[in-house]
C-alpha cells in the first residue's frame, strides 16, 4: 500500500494562471512559497495545478501573497521539448483540497494584512 499525500502552507508566488477548456473543465496554475523552520533559510517553492471548482475558488480569490492551506499529491509532469527533442520533467503538487487562510482584509490588501509586509510575512 501507498500513500501520496502533501499538505502545504505558504503565499502564492503569483497570481493564477487559468485555461479554460472546451469540455468546460478549467484548471488553475500557480507557485507557492513555504518557508522553513529557520528564517535564515530560503523558502521552498511548490507548483500547483488545481482542477475543477478549486480552480474557479483560485482564479476568484487568490492573488500573488495570499496565505494558502492545500491537500494534495505528488506527480512528475513529462514531455518532450520541442526544440530540442530531449525529455523534461516537472514535479507539480495536484492540489484536491485548497483553503483560503489570509482574512477577507489580507485579501483585499494584496494578502499581508495592510501596510508594508514584514519580513517574516514575505517568504520570497
Amino acid at each position: 500500500m501507498g500513500v501520496n499525500s502533501i499538505t502545504l502552507v505558504g503565499r502564492a508566488g503569483r497570481d493564477p494562471e487559468v485555461r479554460y477548456f472546451e469540455s468546460g473543465s478549467m484548471v488553475a496554475n500557480l507557485t507557492m512559497a513555504v518557508n522553513r523552520r529557520s528564517n535564515n533559510d530560503e523558502p521552498d517553492w511548490f507548483n500547483l495545478e488545481i482542477w475543477g471548482k478549486q480552480a474557479q475558488v483560485a482564479a476568484d480569490y487568490v492573488r500573488k501573497g495570499s496565505l494558502l492551506g492545500i491537500i494534495g499529491s505528488f506527480k512528475l509532469d513529462r514531455w518532450t521539448d520541442r526544440a530540442s527533442g530531449e525529455e523534461r520533467t516537472k514535479p507539480v503538487i495536484r492540489v484536491d483540497r485548497l483553503e483560503l487562510l489570509g482574512s477577507k482584509r489580507d485579501a483585499e490588501t494584496g494578502g499581508f494584512g495592510g501596510g508594508a509586509p514584514s519580513d517574516e510575512e514575505v517568504p520570497f
